[in-house]
């Protein structure tokens, strides 16, 4: 039910060490709307079990949903607070055709519910797991609220997109929002502007809503405090999957709930492939074709279920993928505590 990939160094390192999490110096969580809620029960026992008790610090990188996850597991307790996150976040209930002021409100609400009254200030202050939210600056006409000026935009970013990704740099800056003493160094093939920048008390909430603020779909987030004016957005525009490469000591554990990895939010369309070099020290976790088959419509949760399903149908479809996500989190577990270390497949196999 649970895929387990390597890249090649990761590989190696975990044949001759074992599979542990002092292995692990970063982790990742990518975009992708509710798609993540196929992977709950394994953020819960990662951070629940794998991770408890740790003493060394874990970079926990996120995008969109990603960085959701990301302030989750930050805070003093991980387990309640994704929990939190994914009940609300499954739960919100939209009118007949809502707007994007509409949008962004529940987003802001359910942000409130998800830190509940101290989860900034563990998030900004946690010494172990730091986080780090990735967010992107718009140039151009995709700064714009109108739709049909950001709709020229977007239309632009997919056509220079298809030419060339480094193209996009004329209209999207990467912002990283990340803990005061962070390590956090990425070198990207792209060469996209890359701006860090403090997590503190006063910007934490904007700059998580930004990275989860889709164009067309929810408002932009201006001026955040301490940043340059301007309008940020989904941090998945530029790194939707990621395809960089994180410089420093140690493996990236990937929870995804895809075998398929996209560079960018415009590539969804493309066969353009992310680069295994830049997965040499990654551990890709996903459900098997076999997982997804076993679901309620044969697939995993996605934005289209607000708007195909009644709100009854939806939410008895995401508890029951609540409820099974946890069949992956007892295969990993089973995983760990055997040293099936057989069972991981080279990444290259994805990727090559």
């Amino acid at each position: 039910m649970l895929d387990i990939y390597a890249g090649e160094n990761a590989l190696k390192t975990i044949q001759e060490q074992g599979f542990k999490q002092e292995l692990f110096t970063n982790f990742l969580g990518a975009s992708g709307g509710p798609k993540w809620f196929v992977l709950l029960g394994l953020d819960k026992f990662i951070f629940g079990e794998f991770f408890k008790g740790r003493n060394k610090p874990l970079n926990v990188i996120g995008s969109s949903a990603g960085a959701f996850r990301s302030a989750c597991f930050a805070q003093n307790d991980p387990v309640g607070a994704i929990e939190r996150l994914a009940k609300n976040y499954s739960e919100t209930v939209y009118s007949q055709k809502p707007d994007a002021a509409e949008i962004t409100t529940k987003a802001k609400q359910l942000l409130d519910i998800m830190f509940a009254e101290n989860g900034v200030d563990e998030v900004v202050n946690n010494p172990i797991f730091k986080a780090h939210f990735i967010v992107a600056k718009t140039q151009g006409l995709v700064s714009f609220e109108h739709k049909a000026l950001q709709g020229l935009g977007l239309a632009k970013s997919l056509i220079l997109n298809r030419i060339s990704r480094k193209l996009l740099n004329s209209q999207y800056q990467r912002y990283i929002f990340q803990a005061a003493d962070s390590d956090l160094i990425l070198l990207d093939d792209s060469d996209f502007t890359t701006i860090k920048k403090r997590l503190t008390p006063e910007n934490t909430k904007a700059a998580l809503l930004a990275s989860g603020s889709i164009p067309m779909v929810m408002q932009g987030v201006k001026d955040i405090a301490g940043c340059d004016k301007g309008t940020y957005r989904d941090g998945g525009i530029i790194d939707y999957h990621f395809d960089f490469k994180i410089k420093n000591e140690g493996l990236t554990l990937y929870p995804h709930f895809s075998s398929t990895l996209k560079a960018g939010w415009f590539d969804k369309s493309l066969a353009r492939k992310v680069s295994v070099s830049n997965y040499e020290n990654t551990v890709l976790l996903c459900p098997s074709e076999k997982f997804i088959q076993s679901l309620p419509y044969q697939k995993i949760p996605d934005r289209t279920d607000f708007t195909h399903l009644d709100d009854e149908t939806r939410l008895k479809y995401w508890r029951t993928v609540f409820t099974q996500s946890e069949q992956l989190a007892h295969e990993f577990s089973e995983f760990i505590n055997e040293q099936k270390i057989d069972k991981i497949q080279p990444i290259k196999t994805l990727l090559g």
